[in-house]
């Protein structure tokens, strides 16, 4: 589960080419079919200025970064190069954030990684986080079988 931690700098939480290095890695020495895509259903809300060693970032479920940034009137962009979300937006007592998460396209670029690796299939870190779009891309590109 290639991801990023809330305590270091901001930065997107599972940025594609460090998600492709480590399966690339991964399938090298395991059999395909045997991994399963970890996939990160949060993000973060850092504060501004980001201070090593000080503190945590709050974690955010997607669905609450579209919340933060729609009652902030923040425009979300895209970082191509890490098939990432982000926004940035200033609080009530004035201070910067950058919230970088989770989204559609986000995850759909890393769901494309499991066909292309021939992955088992994904299993998700803080399921209960809300994302209703997940599912929809999810049952979009792959035959879903319940166990």
């Amino acid at each position: 589960m290639p991801m990023l931690w809330s305590r270091g700098p901001p930065l997107p939480v599972s940025p594609i080419g460090e998600v492709e290095k480590v399966l690339r890695f991964a399938v090298s020495q395991i059999p395909p079919k045997k991994i399963m895509m970890g996939v990160n259903l949060y993000g973060y809300d850092w504060t501004l200025p980001y201070m090593p060693g000080g503190g945590w970032a709050r974690s955010v479920s997607p669905q609450q970064a579209l919340e933060i940034a729609l009652a902030n009137n923040a425009a979300i962009q895209y970082d191509q190069k890490a098939q990432a979300p982000f926004f940035r937006y200033r609080d009530t007592r004035g201070r910067n954030h950058i919230v970088w998460f989770e989204d559609a396209r986000s995850i759909q670029a890393r769901y494309k990684l499991v066909s292309r690796f021939g992955l088992r299939g994904v299993s998700y870190w803080v399921l209960g986080n809300e994302f209703p779009q997940n599912w929809l891309v999810l049952e979009d590109m792959f035959v879903i079988r319940k166990l």
